[in-house]
């Protein structure tokens, strides 16, 4: 059953919620570039797969039963409304998305982030504990990159997509004494792998994240969630969806491929994967088979420096200073070819359109509304890092993507979306 969540209206944020001045898009970037840094620093460094090993240590060798198109790896199942799974609307902030969620009885708006796992709230409205949660009286401390927070931890009722949404009665959560690069919303949603709460809150080796609770609930059959984004036409529309449990039939056109978390650190202490990137019908190799990671706390699609630099060479774009993003001409927007990701047994091509960002949204970058600016943008390292590239929001607006536990597998399936002219 579809939750239709209502999230209060936000002003423009980066990925890390950031207010914005409409002439400092750079801001994103930068964000993007130091999130970026802070996942090659390897923060986490378990052994070659540590994923795997969490979801051992918690899971055991469980495997669940249907089969959906690209590799031999499972594939949690259900669909919308289907038995185990759930699903919750979520809303377009134009370089994320936020979820509605009740912690403690009280509404706050919180940034769905699968590159961390902490959720906590009182960045923005204050969090006033009531009978319902208790106070473990332990410390939290998390850094994002270009933003960080530490405040207590609490254990109470948590629901997904507000008041009548998806339960959680004992949830652990941070409430925010101290948050920077936060203003203007409530705190973030993790969903990463549990592993990345390892030494994030005092006396906890690591902390269940909200799928992991739903799945040992037995709310969810599948620890797994379906990620369904569409591309952005404006500001707080609810046009996202999360099911926790499962994939939404409806929301794909394809098969959904399946790959095994890659075993290339750091990468593989996320939500990595192995993918192969050219650009068009001549196929011009941007990166060679390699690691990074697919991450909706991202905005813009980043690849390693040497390889932004033959797509740069391949589009005959310039870097705009405003805004810090690629910029090309109407007739070099009409010679722009697809990208081509290749992953598992999967092609997935991304058009011409899907790299621009959306030109009814130029405003927002401080950018001329007549421009077109592309939203492919320079990781910041060279490749050979074992983190390559990261497939961000505007990536998994034309694609439904899978982040499953279970199974230690992302899924990727094409949506209507995948070949939209909605630029």
């Amino acid at each position: 059953m579809s939750r239709h969540v209502v999230v209060k209206s936000l002003p423009f944020t980066s990925a890390l919620g950031r207010t914005k001045p409409v002439s400092h898009f750079k801001h994103i970037v930068e964000h993007d570039r130091s999130r970026a840094q802070k996942f090659m620093a390897g923060l986490h460094p378990h052994g070659p797969n540590p994923f795997v090993e969490a979801r051992k240590r918690r899971h055991g060798h469980r495997h669940h039963h249907h089969h959906t198109g690209g590799d031999d790896s499972t594939a949690p199942s259900g669909g919308s409304g289907g038995s185990g799974s759930d699903s919750i609307d979520v809303t377009d902030s134009s370089v994320t998305y936020l979820m509605d969620v009740t912690i403690g009885g009280q509404d706050f708006s919180l940034l769905i982030d699968t590159g961390s796992s902490n959720t906590w709230c009182g960045a923005d409205t204050k969090f006033e504990p009531n009978s319902s949660v208790e106070s473990t009286r332990e410390s939290v401390n998390v850094s994002y990159g270009s933003g960080s927070f530490s405040g207590t931890e609490y254990v109470g009722p948590v629901v997904l997509g507000g008041s009548s949404g998806l339960s959680i009665p004992n949830q652990s959560f941070g409430v925010a004494s101290s948050a920077q690069g936060f203003s203007g919303t409530d705190g973030i949603l993790g969903i990463g792998p549990v592993d990345l709460t390892q030494g994030t809150v005092s006396g906890s080796s690591e902390v269940p994240t909200v799928t992991d609770n739903l799945a040992s609930n037995g709310t969810i059959s599948t620890e797994s969630i379906g990620i369904s984004y569409n591309p952005t036409t404006g500001e707080n529309l609810a046009n996202g969806e999360l099911t926790f449990g499962g994939v939404d039939q409806s929301k794909i056109t394809s098969d959904v491929t399946f790959v095994n978390i890659t075993s290339t650190s750091p990468a593989s202490n996320y939500w990595g994967i192995d993918q192969t990137i050219t650009y068009g019908s001549s196929g011009t190799t941007i990166l060679d088979t390699t690691a990074g990671i697919v991450d909706t706390g991202t905005t813009l699609l980043l690849i390693a420096t040497d390889a932004f630099q033959v797509y740069q060479q391949e589009t005959k774009a310039t870097l705009d200073q405003t805004t810090g993003l690629l910029k090309i001409s109407s007739s070099e927007f009409s010679n722009l070819q697809s990208l081509f990701f290749q992953i598992g047994g999967t092609t997935f091509e991304f058009t011409a359109n899907a790299q621009i960002w959306p030109r009814s949204m130029n405003s927002a970058l401080g950018g001329d509304d007549d421009s077109i600016y592309l939203i492919v943008s320079d990781l910041g390292s060279n490749s050979g890092s074992g983190l390559d590239f990261i497939n961000g929001f505007g990536w998994l607006q034309r694609y439904y993507s899978v982040f499953d536990t279970t199974n230690s597998q992302v899924g990727i399936a094409t949506t209507p979306n995948t070949d939209a002219e909605t630029n």
